[in-house]
């Protein structure tokens, strides 16, 4: 067992607004994905602390941009559910406006997971979401989520397909699963590569 360079991350702070933000200096990287996809549990896993991120059935409870210190001037930032989410639409605005608003101005953001469940992966959201990243010249990195959902031969199969979708050109993409351990330790070295 390798040791896991994450395991003494903590929560720093959520924030409500860009005004509340902590200091741009250092480098985060952050995790962005549809309501539902699965990204706390991918926090969670990869820090290797079961209850760092809280997780929720419910679609849409990250409401902030919550920022978590793996050391000093190094974080993660779990990013607001895009897409499907039972909320008012001016509130799904408002979470645009936040999101667009972090990625547009913050300095020491490296790179970004885009993360999607592997059985609806390249919705029009995540696709917006990715050319975003690339008009931005942020690093992205795919991650497929929920891959025990699917045998490995069916897996493989979404990988390939998506390795030709348009919006991945120049992403790295990889399965995942927090259940079953898939993908865990090459996120943490993607994630380390980017933040070191």
């Amino acid at each position: 067992m390798s040791h896991n360079p994450f395991h003494d991350t903590g929560f720093l702070l959520g924030a409500p607004g860009l005004e509340h933000l902590p200091a741009d200096t250092g480098r985060e990287v952050a995790f962005a994905g549809r309501s539902n996809v699965g990204k706390s549990s991918i926090i969670n896993a990869l820090v290797g602390q079961r209850h760092l991120v809280r997780t929720s059935r419910t679609p849409g409870r990250t409401r902030e941009l919550n920022f978590f210190e793996v050391r000093p001037g190094l974080r993660l930032v779990d990013l607001p559910g895009y897409g499907f989410a039972k909320v008012s639409l001016a509130q799904r605005h408002a979470w645009g406006e936040l999101m667009a608003g972090y990625l547009a101005q913050r300095r020491s953001l490296v790179g970004v997971l885009a993360v999607m469940d592997i059985r609806h992966p390249f919705k029009d959201s995540d696709q917006d979401l990715l050319n975003l990243l690339q008009e931005g010249g942020f690093r992205s990195h795919v991650v497929l989520n929920k891959a025990d959902k699917l045998t490995r031969g069916e897996g493989n199969n979404v990988l390939r397909q998506a390795r030709r979708e348009p919006g991945a050109a120049g992403a790295q993409i990889q399965l995942f699963s927090s259940v079953s351990g898939v993908g865990v330790e090459d996120l943490r070295r993607v994630v380390r590569g980017w933040l070191e």
